[in-house]
């Protein structure tokens, strides 16, 4: 759009929102000020502006503001050319291809929307809003309260649900910003609606414009940051961070699926130099997902050993199983397909789709919510399946799509060893320290919020190391409930004394030749803490006697073959 009669001024002065004084050509003009929004920011005593001199020699008021410069930038104030502008842009194909009717002022229900679009299959509800209120290159809608804009975004939400198409559009009456976001501190209930209405499918756009001091021309696409800005801010220092300093880390050198799927289950629970020995040694034996799908349950257990949480390989065997007989052995390129697999959730399925194949999705683990709950000083407590979904939403609209990968493995990165979990967070070497909330208001020891879990269920155990001079008895735990199918010392509920564990020996059939007391041990699982007492009880005809269907194995065909959970490590660790 064109605006004829254009002189250059200088802001003097504005009494009130609808008009402004102005130096033009050495004269003081009465300006008639076509934007009702605060411009506190914009109209400053002696920046240039640009004032439209009427042909109506009826109107009180002769000039109209057009547009101010603001730094290197030049803003179109008029409120009324957003609407121009869009409507030139939609009657291009701009919006959608070939619309076939573009109606102004359009009523439906309870509002007057801007534009009603029909193709020969949409019909279609535009709503536009002009955006001049910017900072750092970030700009934001409303700069005032507008009960008005909350109305119209929630009768945009019904309309969706009638089965319209439609749309925000947000007209940036200027060039070169860098991303449009709600303005929550003026009006959070307009950023809640917004974000509300996307959720039912309304469309959300920004699009910046070409002005000069007498015309205006919709241009390109703006990104728009529904969520929190900070999270936005946080892509690019974030990963040049990790580029620069990232660990070393095996698992890292092949960006595999595979084998990024094996570290991932791996390190779950698992500190990061406990699974480097594990993680080479579980390649060396199946390299494969056909090798993994293959395993006899017994090799896989004992590559297993040591690491706890027996059903994580369990579920991977049958994962690769999966992928053998639905994707022919390939792991699919897909973030919903990788969810579909036994075992995996929504942190692992990001975390393979991020790092192998590059997709723009969430790997949200502690680290992660750690350093999120910190640049935003959010007090939600962490433990919450809402809190993550909540985070998960937030963080997948900024991930950088060209930059997946350094984006995820930065946040996990992080908090690894920078924003750390205990002990005080190194804020000095942090690349967000300029942007994090925590930081800046000294509450980093504070957050996150973490509610204590419920409190562990305790079980007595008295555990035997029967042998005799050559072999071990071992027994195999049920096919269901905790550390399923592995194989474990012989024990009994309770803590039976000295004599009491002589008696029971005898009572299942073994003769003890001579009894030790060995030291007390615990072992904590996730829901339930082992409080041990252990008796190493040498026995005589250790195979012939016994009663309870123990298997009597040498050591070391135990060390190659048996998988031994490392709640038995304790009384285990000098013999196998």
């Amino acid at each position: 759009m064109k605006y004829p009669n254009i002189y250059p001024g200088s802001f003097i002065d504005r009494p009130n929102r609808f008009i402004a004084y102005v130096e033009c050509a050495g004269r003081t003009e009465t300006v008639h000020v076509k934007n009702t929004g605060r411009c506190a920011e914009l109209l400053q005593p002696e920046v240039p502006v640009y004032i439209q001199k009427s042909d109506n020699p009826e109107r009180k008021t002769g000039w109209d503001l057009i547009a101010v410069e603001k730094g290197d930038r030049l803003i179109n104030m008029d409120s009324q050319a957003p609407n121009k502008v869009a409507q030139e842009w939609i009657c291009a194909g701009g919006l959608v291809p070939d619309p076939v009717l573009v109606k102004p002022e359009y009523t439906y229900e309870n509002s007057r929307f801007d534009f009603y679009v029909e193709t020969k299959n949409q019909k279609i509800l535009v709503e536009v809003k002009g955006v001049t209120l910017e900072e750092d290159g970030v700009v934001r809608f409303p700069d005032a309260p507008s009960e008005r804009a909350v109305k119209h975004v929630q009768e945009l939400k019904k309309a969706r649900k009638a089965g319209y198409e439609a749309y925000v559009l947000f007209v940036i009456q200027m060039k070169g910003v860098r991303y449009f976001t709600p303005n929550r501190q003026t009006h959070p209930e307009f950023a809640e609606a917004l974000q509300e209405a996307a959720d039912a499918g309304v469309k959300i756009l920004a699009r910046d414009c070409v002005v000069t001091t007498d015309s205006m021309t919709l241009a390109d696409e703006v990104p728009v940051v529904l969520g929190q800005p900070e999270l936005h801010e946080m892509a690019e220092p974030l990963t040049g961070w990790y580029r620069k300093y990232h660990r070393d880390l095996p698992w890292r050198h092949h960006p595999d699926p595979y084998r990024i799927w094996i570290s991932e289950i791996m390190l779950q629970q698992t500190r990061v130099e406990a699974v480097k020995g594990y993680y080479d040694r579980f390649l060396q034996a199946l390299p494969t997902v056909k090798d993994l799908a293959e395993a006899p349950e017994d090799k896989l257990l004992k590559l297993w050993e040591g690491l706890g949480y027996y059903n994580r390989v369990r579920n991977m065997q049958k994962a690769a199983i999966q992928i053998m007989e639905e994707y022919g052995g390939e792991f699919p390129a897909d973030y919903e397909k990788i969810l579909e697999l036994k075992g995996i959730g929504s942190y692992t399925a990001g975390a393979i789709s991020s790092f192998a194949f590059g997709i723009p999705k969430p790997a949200v683990d502690g680290n992660v919510l750690r350093v999120v709950t910190r640049v935003l000083a959010d007090d939600a407590d962490i433990m919450k399946q809402s809190t993550k979904k909540r985070m998960e939403k937030a963080i997948e609209e900024v991930i950088p799509a060209d930059a997946a990968s350094d984006f995820n493995q930065g946040l996990i990165e992080l908090g690894a060893i920078v924003c750390v979990p205990n002990g005080e967070p190194k804020c000095g070497e942090c690349p967000l320290k300029n942007i994090c909330r925590a930081e800046k208001e000294g509450l980093t020891d504070k957050l996150p919020v973490k509610k204590k879990a419920k409190a562990r269920r305790i079980e007595k155990k008295t555990v035997f190391l029967f042998e005799d001079l050559q072999e071990i008895a071992i027994r195999k735990r049920p096919a269901k409930g905790l550390l399923a199918g592995l194989y474990e010392l012989p024990n009994v509920e309770g803590h039976l004394t000295r004599k009491e564990a002589e008696n029971y020996c005898r009572s299942i059939g073994l003769m003890p030749v001579r009894i030790k007391k060995l030291p007390d041990a615990k072992h904590i699982f996730s829901h339930v803490e082992w409080q041990m007492k252990g008796y190493q009880i040498q026995v005589d005809e250790l195979e012939k006697t016994n009663e309870k269907g123990f298997l009597f194995i040498h050591p070391g065909e135990i060390r190659e073959k048996y998988s031994i959970p490392s709640a038995f490590a304790a009384y285990t660790k000098d013999i196998i």
